[in-house]
């Protein structure tokens, strides 16, 4: 068997990609779906119906589009059916399949109220758990997030926002990415990084130890009511900005879920819904950053495999280039900027370890 890989990067959203599997008489054995975009569900095997109904569809020659429409309980964002299909066209060999694509449906965020973000997060501040997390390692830093993120979801955990620090370096993958297409494996374990997958979607994160600045926030999904998700994004991220404004940056949002200033991408968020299925608690909304203080601009290009398709929409054709880090933007330590985003909070803050 042999298999060939098309991807199709939406403007403005996310990168779909498809391997497709060729029995030995060239014939479509199967697909397979991946990419950085995100997939909103009630559960994980909502998600995987919705995916692996997609696969199916390509493979038979049927339409993406009515797979999608079938499974309204799972909603993907950052792609849509024209760009899978054109994804699996190109692995296919078959360019006349390309689509005339659009910016995703919710890609360009409508401005809100700036007074209603700063009302929520007053409110949600008046019981949040504020913390400078000890290091943790990779895999365990991952286990944490879902799992606090649950717990608050269940009402076992007050509202929480954790500043990570991280025990070792690692490329940390979006759900429903491929780490062999994403990763050069054998750099990675070469250079000792561990490569681990975090339970939202989104793209691959290069981490080094003192290089990032990483945060999570749990909070019940009564703080982000009545707003969509693409929009949530601007929620959650509202006091950051509101922050790194007050260090003389002027930073604002691009996309989806990136964070950037007037030199570049900052930071890249991802996010999470998790409904409580037995109906006693808030439900909760996981939504997590990774800055970039400094970077090992080599190592990065050596660890990282990343796609000319995936920077096709983008003024720049490297990775690298596009990360501005917030050490030469700023010229403080990264302790002093999280001393500044900590007092952010004012008298919240916890120094214990929850």
């Amino acid at each position: 068997m042999t298999t060939k890989r098309g991807e199709c990067k939406t403007p403005g959203g996310k990168l779909a990609a498809v391997t497709v599997t060729f029995a030995a008489d060239s014939t479509v054995a199967s697909c397979r779906l991946d990419g950085d975009f995100f997939v909103e569900s009630p559960s994980d095997a909502a998600s995987q119906e919705l995916l692996h109904g997609i696969e199916e569809a390509l493979t038979a020659g049927e339409s993406v589009q009515a797979v999608i429409d079938a499974h309204p309980e799972a909603r993907l964002i950052g792609t849509d059916a024209a760009a899978i299909e054109t994804a699996y066209g190109r692995a296919m060999g078959e360019r006349k399949a390309d689509q005339v694509l659009s910016k995703p449906h919710g890609s360009v965020i409508p401005d809100a109220s700036g007074a209603d973000y700063q009302s929520r997060w007053e409110s949600l501040k008046q019981d949040l758990v504020v913390l400078h997390d000890t290091p943790r390692s990779p895999a365990e830093q991952m286990a944490i997030d879902e799992t606090w993120a649950r717990e608050v979801a269940v009402g076992k955990r007050r509202s929480t926002l954790r500043i990570w620090e991280w025990a070792g370096p690692a490329v940390v993958i979006g759900k429903f990415q491929s780490a062999p297409d994403e990763v050069n494996l054998d750099v990675a374990e070469r250079l000792r990084f561990d490569v681990v997958r975090r339970c939202t979607g989104g793209g691959a994160m290069f981490i080094e130890p003192g290089n990032t600045i990483t945060y999570s926030l749990y909070a019940p999904l009564d703080f982000v009511a009545g707003v969509s998700i693409e929009e949530s994004y601007r929620l959650c991220d509202w006091w950051l900005v509101e922050s790194l404004r007050g260090l003389g940056l002027d930073v604002g949002f691009a996309g989806l879920n990136d964070i950037a200033s007037q030199y570049g991408k900052i930071g890249g968020a991802a996010q999470r819904r998790f409904p409580d299925g037995t109906h006693a608690g808030p439900g909760a909304v996981l939504h997590h950053v990774t800055m970039a203080y400094d970077i090992d601009a080599e190592a990065m290009g050596r660890v990282l495999n990343t796609s000319r398709e995936k920077l096709s929409d983008k003024a720049v054709k490297s990775a690298v280039k596009r990360v501005d880090p917030m050490k030469s933007q700023t010229g403080l330590s990264r302790e002093a900027i999280i001393d500044h985003l900590l007092a952010w909070f004012g008298e919240r803050m916890d120094t214990a370890t929850r």
